[in-house]
């Protein structure tokens, strides 16, 4: 760990807010900007990070270095337990001492390199993988934490509590996310249907495409955008305030977003996710210092 410069972790405190997803594409952003970038998935029961870096069935290897990330490009290496299992159906059933094991072997015995960053995944909550993790990499430090949630909430309500660990412990956190925020696409990309006297409903898509391009095609160019989780408690923003913690802005759920993600690719790679990568790449600007951008970590 003496190694590597900037150690971020990306914690949630409720499950399924997209933390991997965000953990995955920060090292994509990161790497692009030429830093050397290690992600390390800490969540030993359900580790996503081989499947979102588009690593499936790749295995780790020993050199007399220690072990080896499995590399997605030359300076973005990752390393997962999820590369250390026989089958990925496979179910890690572990107690708190031999998930703490893990753990401190991929701190000490990966041989990472010279980093700028290490971006460190960790599960839901605040239990073993958390104590661990802070206890082994505090004596080298800790940039801080970056929480993840979504705006409803019952995702708040853990996330509160998320907060109060980073505080407890003595770690900075170095803002929340709001991810999730509200269902945002192009209309070009939508599909359409039309409800029939049965209950089903037959695709018009084409139709109502073929519509707009001689009606009404300035509405192709237009982002539709409808609440999904409700945000009338204020949502991250109203918490971040009342917690005194920095609030790092929304990313939409995007459907391209999602896509990028099941094929392991990054989503600033293309023009597909059009809506969530600039949302995500201004995340990412106040996280990197400009000058840091600018003359490397």
């Amino acid at each position: 760990m003496a190694t590597v410069k900037h150690k971020i972790l990306v914690l949630s405190g409720k499950g399924g807010v997209g933390k991997s997803t965000f953990s995955a594409q920060l090292s994509f952003a990161l790497a692009d900007m030429n830093y050397q970038v290690g992600l390390l998935d800490i969540d030993i029961c359900g580790p996503s990070n081989p499947k979102m870096l588009g690593l499936e069935g790749q295995e780790i290897h020993q050199s007399n270095l220690g072990w080896s990330p499995v590399y997605v490009e030359s300076n973005l290496g990752v390393m997962s337990i999820g590369f250390m299992l026989p089958d990925p159906d496979e179910a890690v059933i572990w107690r708190g001492p031999r998930k703490n094991g893990i753990i401190k072997q991929f701190l000490k015995d990966v041989y990472w390199g010279e980093l700028d960053f290490l971006v460190v995944d960790a599960p839901p909550g605040t239990s073993d993988e958390h104590i661990s993790i802070v206890q082994f990499l505090q004596a080298t430090g800790i940039d801080g934490a970056i929480i993840v949630t979504t705006p409803q909430q019952v995702s708040l309500i853990d996330v509160r509590k998320e907060v109060n660990f980073c505080k407890k412990v003595g770690i900075q956190v170095l803002g929340v996310v709001e991810n999730m925020s509200g269902l945002s696409q192009y209309l070009a990309d939508f599909k359409f249907t039309k409800p029939t006297e049965t209950g089903e409903h037959s695709d018009i898509t084409e139709w109502a495409l073929e519509y707009m391009r001689a009606n009404a095609p300035e509405l192709l160019n237009l982002v539709a955008c409808t609440e999904v989780f409700d945000s009338s408690g204020g949502g991250a923003t109203r918490m971040c305030r009342e917690m005194g913690v920095p609030f790092l802005g929304k990313v939409p759920l995007d459907p391209q977003l999602c896509k990028a993600a099941e094929e392991g690719r990054s989503c600033f790679f293309d023009q597909k996710c059009r809506v969530s990568a600039p949302a995500l790449y201004s995340i990412i600007k106040k996280l990197v210092p400009r000058e840091s951008m600018e003359n490397g970590a």
